[in-house]
């Protein structure tokens, strides 16, 4: 869960009724297995929605959380197209496959040329910083759900997702960095699902916004080069 935690306050919209408290045993529960359930569920269908101050992006499209990679499409907002297109991504590499008139879904099975692959960056750019932290919301065992509240992750109130009602929490601080706790705020169901996520970055004053969609998941086929963490 901390892996996640990143260096700025997170704000979020007024659905807080009067601030933070501890978190009760169930809710810790609940946090401690939200990142297993993604991992159970194999993957999840996902909108990330990236920040940025010459227009945002758009990544629509599936993480694999047993592969540890994720494929989609990028359309820009507020900006031009010459980031539009297809886009795939481990926990160290990008792989992009630009597009004129990018589709509103990637292609279930993505092209077998035409693409163009750099490394991650660890920082300085939104988008990768959002790649990055959509894979590390899938673990292959739950959290620690007594050392949680210990460590400063709280709940701060209901809401509803898509119809679900749900609880936002907001993460513990991370190992590395005291004082984190709350950057990474969760919006929880009663069983445990994972419904979003709202991270802030290092490199843009508004939050990372990861919404786990309503459509099926897609098993994601590896473009040429990309090689899953089976």
């Amino acid at each position: 869960m901390a892996a996640v935690a990143v260096a700025a306050v997170l704000l979020t919209r007024g659905s807080d009724p009067g601030g933070p408290r501890a978190l009760t045993e169930d809710e810790a529960n609940r946090l401690a297995i939200t990142r297993f359930r993604n991992y159970q569920a194999r993957g999840r269908a996902v909108t990330i929605t990236v920040p940025g101050t010459a227009g945002g992006l758009t990544v629509t499209g599936s993480v694999d959380y047993r592969g540890k990679f994720g494929y989609g499409v990028v359309h820009g907002s507020g900006r031009d197209t010459s980031s539009d297109g297809l886009i795939q991504w481990t926990a160290a590499s990008v792989f992009v496959h630009p597009m004129a008139n990018a589709p509103a879904h990637a292609p279930a099975s993505p092209p077998r040329s035409g693409w163009y692959d750099r490394p991650l960056r660890s920082s300085g750019s939104a988008l990768d910083s959002s790649l990055a932290i959509a894979l590390k919301l899938g673990s292959d065992r739950p959290d620690n759900a007594e050392l949680l509240p210990q460590n400063g992750a709280s709940w701060w109130g209901p809401d509803r997702v898509d119809g679900h009602r749900v609880d936002i929490m907001t993460g513990p601080s991370a190992r590395d960095r005291s004082g984190t706790a709350g950057n990474v705020r969760y919006w929880i169901g009663s069983d445990g699902t994972m419904y979003r996520v709202r991270v802030s970055v290092d490199s843009e004053p508004r939050p990372v916004v990861i919404t786990f969609d309503a459509r099926s998941y897609v098993p994601v086929e590896p473009a040429p080069g990309v090689t899953p963490a089976r």
